[in-house]
């Protein structure tokens, strides 16, 4: 085992989370996370109402009896989800762990806690986590600068963001943006992390509901393929490069607002790319941390070889290097 107050918290056997990620998030592959030791996660609104995402939790069940987690993302739109019912389907299906994002979660909390549901919420900076702990979540997972999707606006890195956090939030911490092995693993502890989200590693691993070319595509690319599309909007979010993306930041920094690139972003052609292996087809989100990637392994391989280095790591390196 690999124990920290978070997996205490949890009851899983190792500090690793696979990101809640939108079309990716689905049974086969969170199953496989937890059933490896770590904490495995369905995103809710890649299920098209609450009843499929009861259906899919049941599958997942199928799949494991480790504990799995549910992410359930919170955006202010002008048409919301029926997010009341999204809630009522995974407390009908006994989840009992949530990690929220987007808006603050407190609207959420009391239904929540009523439930007996640990949550989880994801923070860009440290005034969202110590504000996250201030409203009652119960852990706090920080994202850095390298991360995939909305890394926030202030820009900061993980080796900053890290430690940052920790040394002023009282509640677990878990690192996110830039974690493929077990190098990241090692550094977020010693950085006073209690453990790690991957999101990006995860997609490419045999289990990954997307598209072969695509997983092949993320081992072909290096940390410099990766775009950041809406920084004049203020909503930056890091997506892959390609012709799509870059024809959106060019319309964007030419002085185009939402509307004239409403269509090259639509999350229905992002979903195209997964499902048919076109990388070229839409907007599709993948972290820096693509250039640490060359390989496709099942999703238990990456979590206990993950362990298996960082536990390397931080015995025989880290006492090697004391000694000398």
């Amino acid at each position: 085992m690999l124990t920290t107050p978070f997996t205490e918290l949890l009851g899983i056997t190792y500090p690793i989370v696979q990101g809640g990620m939108q079309w990716v998030g689905r049974a086969e592959l969170a199953a496989a996370v937890s059933e490896a030791g770590g904490l495995g996660m369905i995103t809710a609104l890649t299920q098209p109402t609450p009843d499929d995402l009861r259906r899919e939790i049941e599958r997942a069940r199928a799949l494991t009896d480790k504990p799995l987690g549910v992410n359930l993302t919170i955006l202010p739109t002008i048409d919301p989800p029926p997010y009341d019912e999204y809630r009522r389907a995974i407390f009908d299906s006994g989840i009992t762990i949530v990690e929220t994002a987007g808006s603050n979660p407190a609207p959420h909390l009391d239904e929540f806690k009523r439930h007996g549901v640990t949550v989880i919420h994801k923070c860009t900076s440290v005034r969202h986590a110590l504000k996250a702990e201030q409203v009652g979540v119960d852990a706090v997972s920080i994202d850095g600068f390298e991360c995939a999707g909305h890394p926030g606006e202030d820009d900061i890195p993980g080796l900053i963001l890290i430690p940052a956090a920790t040394q002023r939030v009282n509640i677990p911490v878990i690192a996110s943006g830039g974690f493929a092995d077990g190098r990241g693993l090692a550094a977020a502890l010693a950085l006073g992390a209690d453990g790690i989200n991957m999101g990006t590693r995860f997609m490419c691993t045999v289990e990954s509901p997307i598209h072969q070319q695509i997983k092949e595509a993320i081992v072909a690319a290096d940390e410099l393929d990766t775009e950041l599309i809406f920084r004049p909007l203020r909503n930056t979010a890091r997506v892959a490069k390609n012709s799509v993306s870059t024809e959106v930041v060019e319309i964007l920094e030419a002085g185009g607002s939402f509307p004239d690139v409403r269509e090259l972003v639509a999350g229905a052609r992002g979903r195209t790319v997964y499902e048919t292996g076109d990388a070229q087809a839409g907007i599709w989100s993948v972290g820096l941390v693509q250039g640490l990637i060359d390989d496709i392994p099942t999703a238990g391989e990456v979590v206990t070889r993950t362990v298996a280095e960082a536990r390397d790591i931080l015995t025989s390196s880290l006492a090697r290097f004391a000694a000398g």
